[in-house]
């Protein structure tokens, strides 16, 4: 698939709609609003996808660099070693625990979206409000802009249901 930012100008060039050029060939007129509808279901799964895999890779990502942190730490607290060579080691483990913990934090902030519960309006929060936000697994409890309220909200890969 071309990149979106060209798909315009590309159209333009060939003569052809966007969704011709979604789908490969040329749509009858009768035939448009299926078609349509098909490339649209087709890009919102595409999306949904992404966002899968955008928070399976937070969990690739946390997990094994938690632990390689904490083997460090408990190295570091255990083995005989210069007190420098010590600090050293733990210093290096915290650097490399809250450095992927921000990065999972952005991976999940930007994947899908939160649902407020009270009005059930979906958005996505800033970086802010994401890593301020007191959590439960993906559940995070914050102001909705919608409606101002509080409350747990829940992580959702589409805009709509």
């Amino acid at each position: 698939m071309p990149d979106s930012g060209i798909m315009l100008e590309l159209c333009d060039l060939l003569k052809i709609n966007v969704n011709e050029l979604l789908s490969g060939e040329r749509i009858m007129t009768e035939a448009y609003d299926k078609r349509a509808e098909e490339n649209l279901l087709a890009m919102k799964q595409e999306v949904e996808e992404k966002n899968r895999q955008m928070l399976r890779m937070e969990y690739w990502l946390s997990y094994p660099a938690l632990i390689a942190g904490l083997a460090m730490v408990l190295v570091a607290a255990f083995i005989e070693m210069p007190v420098w060579l010590r600090i050293l080691l733990t210093g290096f483990a915290l650097v490399i625990i809250f450095t992927v913990a921000l990065i999972a934090v952005g991976i999940e902030q930007t994947a899908g979206y939160y649902e407020c519960q009270n009005c059930h309006h979906r958005y996505i929060p800033t970086y802010r409000q994401t890593i301020l936000a007191m959590h439960k697994g993906r559940t995070r409890y914050m102001k909705c802009p919608e409606c101002g309220k509080r409350s747990w909200q829940k992580k959702a890969l589409t805009k709509e249901d």
